[in-house]
């Protein structure tokens, strides 16, 4: 492993995690159809392991927004795609890969909910609750996080490294 990486959640520590909130998604919406709402490009794995621990049937789409330079948020939400699904009277879940300030998930959360689904909830895999303000509740949370820069299982750095299997702590960023 290269030096500048440091180990924070293993893949079998993923793995299981995102059996349980599969299961506890399945147990919620017994019997019913299930629209998931991955933000691209971090979620798109976190969402594929997600749906597959889900027993419910669903639909996928996706949203792509942007607000990092590097290791750093711009402050400024670009749409640079946008959901294609029908969303109204539909049982929406949003799935990220981190909720780092909540600025992104705040105008995704905001933007469906304009959508008029039957219900929306948030999934994301990592959470930074000291760091986020939100005006709602994330419902699934893989890992709460303390506020370092992490990379791998979707999260990248300047579009590298979400290839890794595992999350790890990506020490003297700036230099990579």
């Amino acid at each position: 492993m290269k030096s500048y990486l440091k180990p924070v959640y293993s893949n079998t520590q993923i793995s299981k995690r995102i059996a349980t909130i599969g299961a506890i998604i399945s147990d919620k919406y017994q019997d019913k159809e299930l629209v998931f709402i991955g933000v691209l490009k971090g979620g798109f794995i976190f969402l594929a392991d997600l749906v597959r621990a889900v027993s419910n049937d669903c639909a996928i789409d996706f949203i792509q927004v942007g607000s990092y330079i590097g290791n750093r948020t711009s402050g400024k939400i670009d749409l640079l795609s946008d959901i294609r699904t029908d969303l109204r009277e539909k049982d929406v879940i949003i799935v990220e890969d981190i909720i780092d300030t909540g600025a992104t998930i705040n105008y995704i959360h905001e933007k469906i909910i304009n959508l008029s689904p039957s219900s929306l909830e948030v999934a994301t895999l990592l959470y930074k609750k000291d760091k986020a303000k939100l005006e709602f509740n994330i419902e699934f949370i893989g890992f709460e996080i303390s506020d370092e820069f992490v990379v791998g299982y979707g999260l990248d750095f300047n579009q590298k490294m979400r290839n890794l299997d595992a999350i790890y702590n990506l020490k003297n960023s700036t230099q990579h």
